[in-house]
């Protein structure tokens, strides 16, 4: 059996009721096969990205223990999201959504096919990511860009405020 591989994959939504809706995503991820949730973030309130005119977004990020292959993985997070009512079909790049799940990170791979790229090409880029992720990782590396840590102190965290004490 081939060592595990720690991901962190990030979630969000700014439709219905998000903070339940990630809350069950979250129990959706710890019942994944031969996965383990090791950490949970807690959920931030972040204004939306890209399409600004659209409701603020809850966001959060999941650390992954998990012996599933990225493109294994990345399948579960898309069926979870359709659970959720998420159809990217029908969605608007960067618009209103249930549930958005993103694979930020898989280990130390550096991946770029059709449909996968790891770690997730504007996470460098995202405040709104950087900010949970750091709160459960706060050593992490972002293969090809460098400490996520130093990414975060580049950007504005404007408007970002955890939701839980």
């Amino acid at each position: 059996m081939k060592a595990p591989a720690i991901a962190f994959v990030g979630l969000g939504g700014n439709v219905g009721d998000v903070a339940r809706t990630l809350r069950a995503a979250r129990d959706d991820l710890s019942a994944l096969a031969d996965t383990r949730l090791l950490r949970m973030s807690r959920l931030y309130r972040t204004p939306a990205w890209g399409n600004q005119d659209q409701p603020d977004f809850v966001n959060a990020v999941a650390m992954l223990e998990t012996q599933l292959a990225p493109h294994a993985l990345l399948e579960h997070l898309l069926a979870i999201e359709r659970i959720h009512g998420r159809s990217r079909y029908a969605d608007l790049r960067w618009g209103p959504r249930t549930l958005d799940l993103d694979l930020l990170l898989y280990g130390d791979a550096v991946i770029a096919q059709p449909g996968l790229h790891v770690p997730h090409p504007q996470l460098h880029l995202r405040a709104f990511a950087l900010q949970p992720l750091l709160e459960i990782a706060p050593d992490v590396a972002i293969p090809g860009i460098g400490r996520a840590d130093a990414a975060l102190a580049q950007l504005s965290d404007e408007g970002i405020s955890a939701l839980d004490p």
